[in-house]
């Protein structure tokens, strides 16, 4: 439902970096509930958008997750090892497109069919991102290699099966802490994608 206060007025923007990706500052007049104007700053961080999935096996009760190091969690106390959900910026193209790619890039699996299950704003405080959620099922015919990403862009991608079960006990114990995985993870469980327990 969209809101029936007056639109934002943007005052004005400055480039604070454009090294990896985007980074502003937007000062704008904020409508304020009771009636009144404010005026803001926020840092902007545009990386653009991107896509998610999560690949599941019924028949064997496994998901294909990836393991690589994130430098931002390194740099806030964790060990940089993330397990996630393969993922991408769609870079220019259609997020259906964009996540059969990334899939074959980072687990070696070409999936033909995905579905499209929600968009969500990962980090809306200062990233404009918005992240389209997808799941596929895969068997191990459709393996074209080994996956791990792609060296020149610095990706050095594991590729993890995981037993169902033992997902859903590491989101529960923190071992799985990537949001998106999560998601993805509550999801399947919520729709009984894999059987009820």
């Amino acid at each position: 439902m969209q809101s029936e206060r007056a639109k934002v007025r943007i005052i004005g923007s400055e480039v604070l970096s454009d090294d990896w990706y985007l980074l502003k500052k937007y000062t704008f007049d904020f409508p304020r509930r009771d009636g009144e104007w404010q005026r803001q700053t926020r840092e902007v961080y545009d990386r653009g958008n991107g896509a998610a999935i999560l690949l599941y096996n019924v028949a064997r009760q496994t998901l294909i997750l990836t393991r690589q190091f994130r430098c931002p969690l390194y740099v806030n106390g964790h060990d940089g090892f993330l397990l996630e959900v393969p993922a991408g910026l769609l870079d220019n193209l259609a997020p259906e497109e964009r996540i059969k790619a990334e899939a074959e890039e980072e687990t070696g699996y070409r999936i033909d069919h995905v579905q499209k299950v929600f968009d969500a704003f990962m980090s809306p405080g200062s990233v404009t991102e918005k992240l389209s959620f997808f799941i596929a099922e895969y068997d191990a015919s459709q393996q074209t290699g080994d996956g791990g990403g792609v060296k020149e862009e610095g990706e050095d991608i594991e590729v993890v099966e995981m037993a169902w079960s033992d997902a859903l006990a590491a989101v529960e114990s923190g071992e799985i802490a990537d949001a998106k995985t999560i998601m993805l993870i509550q999801y399947a469980a919520l729709k009984g994608i894999m059987g009820r327990e």
